[in-house]
């Protein structure tokens, strides 16, 4: 990669890595630019250059979330239900480690004011964040809904589901699961939410098998 290019990708990089440690549980509307650029080192017109509006960060972060699925995938892929099971289980953790920013995440997507976009994590910022993976610069990256949708795929193939349903509907439903076991989870400050959201999937999945 240019040495511009590599630049920016490790400024992107550690302005992330910096807010995950700013953040910790807190909310994200704690997080304030001028602390972060200053544990940055950088100016305020260089933070806005690479994230338009503080709120990319989240885009940005739940991308690179995505991309440690891929990662993780290629390595042990999973398939059917058990890669749905997978998903839950990481997305749950993810709650636990930072529940600010997940929950500013959904109320940032739930903003009717706003058009939500996937935050691209370009091929040098990859090879930053996996230095010594091969070739990690070509590994695509998928959506939470698009990763729900393959294991829903795939699960139809194996007859894990036998009731007779769209691919697009289940995947749906199981988006709508997830999602909604966050809110859930925090509004009655549930823990370990892991089988919080093992729990929820079971009642689901029990009524497509």
């Amino acid at each position: 990669m240019s040495l511009r290019k590599e630049k920016a990708a490790r400024l992107k990089v550690h302005i992330l890595d910096n807010t995950l440690k700013l953040i910790g549980k807190r909310p994200f509307e704690d997080l304030y630019v001028d602390d972060l650029c200053a544990r940055v080192k950088v100016s305020k017109v260089t933070f806005f250059k690479y994230f338009p509006q503080k709120e990319d960060l989240l885009l940005y972060y739940f991308r690179v979330w995505c991309l440690d699925r891929a990662v993780e995938l290629s390595g042990k892929p999973k398939e059917g239900l058990q890669g749905i099971y997978y998903l839950s289980d990481k997305l749950s953790e993810e709650c636990e480690r930072h529940p600010g920013l997940m929950l500013s995440l959904l109320g940032y997507l739930a903003d009717v004011k706003r058009a939500p976009k996937p935050f691209p994590v370009k091929g040098e910022e990859k090879v930053i964040l996996y230095p010594d993976i091969k070739d990690i610069q070509l590994l695509e990256i998928q959506s939470l809904d698009q990763m729900l949708e393959k294991f829903t795929l795939e699960a139809i193939f194996k007859k894990e589901f036998t009731k007779s349903s769209s691919t697009r509907d289940i995947t749906n439903l199981l988006m709508t699961t997830l999602l909604g076991s966050i809110v859930t989870g925090h509004i009655n400050q549930l823990s370990p939410l892991k089988f919080f959201f093992r729990k929820n999937l079971d009642l689901i999945l029990k009524g497509l098998q």
